[in-house]
Order: C-alpha cells, then sequence, then structure tokens
C-alpha cells in the first residue's frame, strides 16, 4: 500500500459521517483538511530548526507559531460537524487575522504579508459557496483599507530601514503567496477534475439505466413534445430514438387516445403532483413481432409522468418540464378484455338462465296441467257422466299437450347437442322445392286459423342439393311457425326461394309485429326472447331461432335477420348447393339413397279466414 492511500484512509477516517455518502463531498471535506493539517505538522516539525538557527523567537513569531493551531482546530471543527460553509468563513477569518498582524508588525500596506490578502477570497472560492466568497472578499478588502487607514494616521511601528531585507522580504511575501495561489490552483483542478470524473460516472450508471430499463423514460414539454427517450423506446416501438424525439410520439398516439395523453402532461406540468393515463401507441411491425395474442398495430401503454424537478435550476418563467415513464400493459389490458367478456358471457348465461326458468315454468306447467287435469276427469268419467264426445276431446287435449311437451324436450335436447358438438347431420341429395312447399302445406292450417295469408315460390328449375333434408324441413318450419306466430291477423307471410352463384338463398317475409333494434342483435341466442319474459302473448321457449342458427352453421351456410318494430320481418338463409365440397372440405361422405322426389307444386297461396 503506498503512502498517498495510507493518508487518504487516515483522511477518510477523520472526515464526518454526513460527508462519507457523497464522493464529491468526500473530496472536498478531504481537500480542507488535508494541507491543513499537513502544513501545520510540517511546519511545527520544522519550528525547533528555525528556532535553532534563529535563537530566540521575538514575539512576533511566537504569535505565528500560536496561529499555526488554528488549523488543526478548523480541520477538528469541520470533522466533527460537517459544517464545511462555516469552516471555509473560519478559515478565511483566521487567514485574514494573521495577515493584519504580520502587516501591521511590517510596513502596513506596504508589507510583504499584504499581498496575501489576495489569497484570501480564492482561498474562499473552494466552499463553493457564494456568500462565503462574498465575506472573504469583503473581509479582505477591509484589512486592506484599515491598514492603509492606521498607516494614514502614523499608528505604525517605524518600518525596517535595510532596503536589502526589505526588497528579500517582499520577495518572499509574493513568491510564497504565489505559491499557495499555484496550489490552491492545483487543488482547484484536482477538485474539477473529479466533478467531471463523478458526472461522467453519474452520467454513464444512468445512460446504463436507461438502456438496459425495459421502461421508456423521456422528457416532454407541455405540449407534448419529446426532448429526450430512452433507448428501451426502439425495443418498444420498433422505432429509432431520432424518429420519436419532438412530436415524433405524439404522432403515434391513437387519435381517440391523443387528448388524454396532452391532458396528462399539461396536468402534470402544471401541478407538483404525478399523474397517469392508459392510450394506445402504434407499433412498427406489432403484429408480427407480437404474434396471434397482440394483433394490429398499436399496443397498449401505461404512462406516469410527473414535472421535472430540477433543484431551483429553471429559470422563473420558463416553461416546466415533465419527466414520464412508460410501460407497455397491454398483456394486462388483453386480460381485463377477456375478463369482461367472461363476465358478460357469465352474465348473459344467467340472464338465459333466469329465461330459461321463467319459460320452462310455462311451457311445462301449463300442459302437464292439463294432462293432468283432463287424465282425472277421464278417471272420474262415471261420475262425471262423460259421453264419447267429449272423452274424445279430453283424449285430443291431453294428445296436444303431450306433443306439445315432446317438442319442448326435443328442442332442448337437439339445441344441448348442437352446443355440445353432438349433433350429427345426414347429407343427401334432395329437392329443395319439393321440401319448402312440402313445409308450407303443413303450416297451412295454422296459418289459416291465425288469419295470415301464406304463400311460397320458388322456380322449377330449382336445382338438386346436397344436405340433410330432415334439418332443411325443421330450418323451414320453424322460420315460417315463428312468421306466423308473430304476425297478426290480417297479415302476410311470403316464402322465397332462388339460386345465388352456389348457394341456395330462402327469404321468409313477414308484416308482423318486428323486433326491436335492442333485441335484433341478441336473435338466435339459446332461450332468448324479443320482449319481457312476462309480458309474452305467445309460447314458446325461445330455441327456435337458435336451432335454425346452428343447422345453418353445420350446413355451412349463412343466415341474416332484417326487421323493424311493427313493419315486419325477413329472415334470409344461405345455404351451399354442394355441401360435402363446401362444408366437409373434401371429406368422403357416402350420400344414402336420393329420397323420392315430391310432385313439382304450384305456388300456394292460403287465404285468410273470414
Amino acid at each position: 500500500m503506498s503512502v498517498l492511500s495510507i493518508i487518504r484512509d487516515c483522511l477518510d477516517a477523520l472526515l464526518h459521517p454526513s460527508a462519507r455518502t457523497d464522493a464529491m463531498t468526500r473530496a472536498r471535506h478531504r481537500a480542507f483538511i488535508a494541507p491543513r493539517l499537513l502544513g501545520s505538522l510540517a511546519a511545527f516539525a520544522v519550528f525547533p530548526a528555525y528556532l535553532a538557527m534563529r535563537g530566540a523567537p521575538s514575539a512576533l513569531e511566537v504569535g505565528a507559531l500560536a496561529w499555526l493551531i488554528a488549523p488543526i482546530l478548523l480541520s477538528w471543527y469541520l470533522s466533527r460537524t460537517g459544517r464545511y460553509e462555516s469552516a471555509c468563513a473560519l478559515s478565511s477569518l483566521a487567514l485574514s487575522a494573521l495577515i493584519m498582524a504580520v502587516s501591521v508588525e511590517t510596513g502596513g500596506i506596504e508589507s510583504f504579508a499584504a499581498v496575501w490578502l489576495i489569497v484570501v477570497p480564492l482561498e474562499a472560492a473552494f466552499s463553493a459557496s457564494r456568500r462565503v466568497v462574498v465575506f472573504s472578499a469583503a473581509l479582505a478588502l477591509s484589512c486592506a483599507l484599515l491598514l492603509i487607514l492606521i498607516g494614514h494616521l502614523g499608528w505604525l511601528p517605524r518600518p525596517e530601514t535595510n532596503p536589502a531585507l526589505r526588497t528579500g522580504l517582499l520577495a518572499f511575501g509574493v513568491a510564497s503567496a504565489t505559491l499557495y495561489a499555484a496550489v490552491l490552483a492545483f487543488a482547484a483542478d484536482t477538485l474539477a477534475r473529479t466533478s467531471v470524473t463523478l458526472l461522467s460516472m453519474e452520467e454513464e450508471r444512468y445512460r446504463l439505466l436507461a438502456r438496459n430499463m425495459s421502461d421508456v423514460i423521456s422528457r416532454h414539454r407541455r405540449n407534448g413534445a419529446v426532448m429526450f427517450i430512452s433507448p428501451a423506446a426502439e425495443t418498444l416501438l420498433g422505432a429509432s430514438v431520432a424518429q420519436l424525439q419532438g412530436h415524433g410520439l405524439f404522432e403515434r398516439v391513437h387519435v381517440a387516445d391523443r387528448p388524454a395523453y396532452l391532458t396528462a402532461l399539461s396536468e402534470a406540468a402544471g401541478g407538483s403532483e404525478a399523474s397517469s393515463v392508459e392510450f394506445r401507441l402504434r407499433r412498427d411491425g406489432a403484429g408480427e413481432v407480437r404474434g396471434a395474442q397482440h394483433p394490429g398495430d398499436f399496443i397498449w401503454v401505461e404512462m406516469r409522468c410527473r414535472p421535472l424537478d430540477r433543484a431551483g435550476l429553471t429559470p422563473a418563467g420558463s416553461e416546466q418540464e415533465v419527466v414520464a415513464v412508460m410501460r407497455d400493459v397491454t398483456d394486462r389490458k388483453l386480460q381485463e378484455q377477456a375478463l369482461e367478456l367472461a363476465r358478460n358471457a357469465a352474465e348473459r348465461a344467467d340472464a338465459a338462465k333466469t329465461r330459461f326458468l321463467a319459460t320452462m315454468s310455462h311451457e311445462l306447467r301449463t300442459p302437464l296441467n292439463a294432462i293432468i287435469g283432463f287424465s282425472e276427469m277421464l278417471m272420474q268419467e262415471q261420475v262425471l257422466v262423460l259421453n264419447a264426445a267429449r272423452r274424445r276431446e279430453y283424449a285430443q287435449l291431453i294428445h296436444d299437450s303431450g306433443q306439445h311437451l315432446l317438442s319442448v324436450v326435443n328442442g332442448i335436447l337437439d339445441m344441448s347437442k348442437m352446443e355440445s358438438g353432438n349433433f350429427e347431420i345426414t347429407p343427401e341429395p334432395f329437392a329443395p322445392r319439393a321440401a319448402l312447399f312440402n313445409c308450407c302445406n303443413l303450416l297451412a292450417l295454422r296459418a289459416r286459423e291465425n288469419g295470415v295469408d301464406l304463400s311460397a315460390d320458388a322456380p322449377h328449375d330449382l336445382p338438386v342439393i346436397t344436405g340433410d333434408p330432415r334439418a332443411f324441413k325443421q330450418i323451414v318450419l320453424n322460420l315460417v311457425s315463428n312468421a306466423i306466430k308473430f304476425t297478426e291477423r290480417g297479415g302476410r307471410v311470403t316464402v322465397s326461394a332462388g339460386v345465388d352463384g352456389q348457394r341456395l338463398l330462402m327469404r321468409i317475409t313477414d308484416n308482423g309485429v318486428g323486433i326491436a333494434a335492442d333485441d335484433l342483435k341478441r336473435i338466435g341466442d339459446p332461450f332468448f326472447q324479443a320482449g319481457k319474459t312476462y309480458q309474452r302473448r305467445h309460447e314458446g321457449t325461445g330455441l327456435g331461432l337458435s336451432i335454425v342458427k346452428s343447422l345453418v352453421n353445420l350446413h355451412g351456410g349463412e343466415m341474416s335477420i332484417e326487421s323493424k318494430l311493427d313493419e315486419g320481418t325477413t329472415v334470409s338463409v344461405a345455404l351451399p348447393i354442394n355441401y360435402v365440397a363446401e362444408a366437409t372440405a373434401g371429406a368422403t361422405i357416402t350420400p344414402l339413397s336420393p329420397s323420392r322426389s315430391a310432385q313439382p307444386g304450384q305456388m300456394i297461396q292460403v287465404k285468410k279466414s273470414a
């Protein structure tokens, strides 16, 4: 270990604890204590040899020796209290007192020691305090004026008459002051180099942190212009730092989020509290880099911003700057969206359950009450004396109620199979025109009873299609039955079919009650019925359109509904003509034997009953 290292360790041990945490403060305290301790100790060490050569010391020499204790006391004061400014001011006061005493004894302002007054403010410059420098300069100037005044009043002792001695002392004073000033300049240069080194180390440390942090650090003006942005932005946004400077970052903010972005920066610049905002930023190649989980060109970021604290360095009236930290929160936003979708799905499922229970309480209880009631009446036919006609009527009512219960249960079972993916369709070639007219003929009686005109129209050259004829009939029966059910007496239901490219296009149109816009987007959901559940005028489970929608999807088709309240509804169904080629994507399906084609029927017109 070198001597300098030993001296440095000894000096560090003398430092006040408050000066050990900051490197620059430690260097300043070390620069204050070291020359005073070493200089005083060296002077004390040389003084015996000086006395041996000089002889008995004079009063002035004894005073100078006593003054050598002052630097040691100042070093002790700084080591104990850590008050650097106070120590520098006391040091200037002690040095001025020594210069004043020597100058008064050796000729006043013309003394060789008077030139040392220039050193006093120079030494105070190490305090890094303007107050200490002003105090020291005023003290040195006061001492100089006092020496001039004392000399003018004739209060000075007789000056030295030996010209050679006077010249030697003056040369000694100038040389010693110059040497001490050079030492001060060297110490100032050392402190400056230390400051630059520490500043470079600090900047490199922050630069290293900014370069390796995943969060983006930026500095903004109030209007959002970027003055600095960390290199992490290149990874986050796929753009260079130069492209994000100025208003480059603002131009990447989603148009809908720009007001919130600027508001957060403006509030942070105008206040003292931090603000936070979430917005979308355009990322170059976001879809390619992030994959399927982060579709699109925008990512979500969270920005926390606060006014830049420059410790009073910001000039009065200048624009307040803002420092911000941004991080990618796209994954969290996707999770929030997924949770929101799951919550909405759970709410819809709960509402569907409520509707299902309300509907089933009516659809099951009503026919069951009829079955139980009429069967009990048949059991007591001897008491009630029922004739044959009345028994047949009761049996018919029991049969109809049982059929209704069977249709409800079948609908629920079919819907359950479709939702679980276990519903199977059996594709085979069949004539859609004959099936369409057959379904309309089955519903003609119901239409007549409801006072509705039912008409069907399909060209004779309608081609044979491949699909499940049972599912096709179920689609037509459900749609036409719904149209009849929700059309008032005197209304009209029209069923038409045609070819649109490689698809069979069917339209079922009525001028019935229609569907509200809010309910239209939910039509087709299981157990959903337009209107309020407890205000229904028609029976049903709400599964008809849901089953139709699922059957159409199983055939690779599409269904759309257009409706206006109190004006009517049009349901369009498009089915592929060749289901095997389009829906099964090349899978081999052996079709069953073609069903017997019905005779080409004419357009039927069912008039309303009188």
